[in-house]
């Protein structure tokens, strides 16, 4: 049930939007000095103080980020983006969760990854869900209940991954429509994407679609098969026309490295209407990984350099999930800031960590949040001092064996059953090789802050 606040909170907005639509830029920064007058915790003040400095500059990239957010998306999806996003998942639903991790003794995460069905239309290479089960599935049922219980916690974001999750997209538009003060996204391969699926999205207002591609024709068509880049761009098309937020979602690996991180793909993706985008790494699971394909420490560092310089110099919000790891201090996996729930129900640490003790059908999810695993994550946690090694299994395979092996976890890949011991032993030599790379830019990257500081 939605609270007085939210509904507040959803009237303040509207008119929020309102007044800023007048004059982006002068009045964003009036109403972030009213909104920090009712900031209570750090990261949040240190949010506001972002935005009313960067606004001060028309120019600057924040503010040419936050005008196309202004101009390119519609005012539903606009007003959802602000009022889910910003306010109920960031301000509220983080204040929630901190009073109940104190309550329950165990970590709220801000947000849960979910394969509503692991069935898919492509049988892409290296694909990290190709040892589930296709006919494992979540019922409606499952996935509100999961959302429900997510929200008294405190947790307002879902994101979904599968499989191809919009499989079971009359199901997640019906979930949007719901939980209305939640947000979604969808991880997807844009085949399913079309004028009816975007009005939707565009109706709803709550629901994000990050579609995954691999470079331009060749890399995507390579990994994802024929046409995969077509039909890819024709998805843009159509989200973009209808004012939709959305964005690209991009697995680098030793094949794409030069296309993915050069500043054509970046500016490619921008001028489709791609307002964020992900970049993932590839991750050896399975017996029939294909381990050329994982990055060389050069390559891993030239990603690391092409996201932070796409993020001075262009309006659009890039992530990269491994080497970002400095400003979420380490891993974020394990019910830190995050976990994985796959279409069987088997409650997964990450996306990439195919191992569990407990299922999403059998106990509740505080019960699920409080289970062995996570409980060994979050004492391991940062599993570093480097937060440039976040991983457990890519850049610390060991403190992954040890914690799957205490809490007794099993393996959730029915097709394979790959232990933990065959899988870490693939990570050793990689995380070896970016050790000295990592330490390096770690080394830099603190004398910089340095010599900011004394400036």
């Amino acid at each position: 049930m939605e609270t007085f606040k939210s509904k507040i909170t959803k009237i303040a907005v509207k008119e929020g939007l309102k007044y800023i639509e007048r004059d982006t830029q002068e009045n964003l920064t009036k109403l972030m000095q009213w909104v920090e007058k009712f900031a209570t915790l750090d990261d949040h003040k240190k949010a506001i103080a972002w935005v009313k400095k960067n606004m001060k500059d028309s120019d600057s990239v924040p503010a040419k980020f936050i005008n196309r957010i202004f101009t390119e998306v519609n005012p539903k999806c606009r007003e959802k983006l602000l009022t889910n996003f910003l306010v109920q998942s960031y301000f509220i639903g983080r204040s929630k969760a901190f009073e109940n991790e104190k309550k329950y003794n165990c970590k709220i995460p801000w947000a849960i990854l979910i394969d509503p069905t692991s069935a898919c239309n492509l049988k892409c290479k290296g694909c990290w869900a190709a040892e589930y089960n296709k006919t494992d599935s979540l019922s409606y049922e499952t996935l509100d209940k999961i959302i429900s219980e997510g929200k008294e916690l405190g947790i307002y974001a879902y994101l979904y991954s599968g499989g191809e999750p919009l499989v079971r997209k009359d199901d997640l538009i019906k979930l949007a429509e719901k939980h209305d003060e939640c947000i979604f996204l969808a991880f997807t391969n844009g085949s399913l994407v079309d004028e009816h699926f975007a009005d939707e999205l565009a109706r709803v207002g709550n629901f994000t679609l990050a579609l995954s591609v691999e470079g331009f024709e060749e890399e995507t068509d390579l990994r994802r098969g024929d046409g995969s880049f077509d039909y890819i761009l024709k998805a843009m098309e159509i989200l973009k026309r209808k004012g939709t937020l959305f964005g690209f979602s991009t697995c680098y690996h030793s094949k794409n490295i030069e296309a993915v991180s050069s500043e054509a793909y970046l500016d490619m993706t921008m001028e489709k209407g791609c307002l964020y985008g992900w970049y993932f790494t590839y991750m050896p699971l399975g017996k029939d990984a294909v381990l050329e394909l994982i990055c060389s420490p050069e390559e891993r560092e030239k990603m690391f350099h092409t996201v932070r310089e796409s993020r001075r110099t262009r309006p659009m919000f890039v992530l990269d999930f491994w080497n970002d790891g400095e400003y979420v201090k380490g891993c974020v996996a394990g019910g830190r800031n995050y976990f994985h729930i796959n279409a069987n129900g088997d409650v997964e640490p990450c996306a990439f960590i195919h191992y569990s003790n407990v299922n999403i059908k059998e106990v509740s999810l505080l019960e699920a949040l409080q289970c062995d695993l996570f409980k060994e994550y979050q004492k391991g946690q940062p599993f570093n001092d480097n937060y440039l090694r976040p991983c457990p299994l890519l850049d610390n395979p060991e403190k992954l064996r040890e914690m799957v092996n205490r809490s007794d976890a099993k393996s959730t890949q029915p097709l394979d059953k790959e232990s933990v011991g065959d899988l870490t032993t693939k990570c050793l030599e990689p995380s070896s090789k970016w050790k000295e790379t990592a330490d390096r830019l770690w080394d830099e990257d603190e004398k910089e802050q340095m010599t900011m500081v004394c400036k």
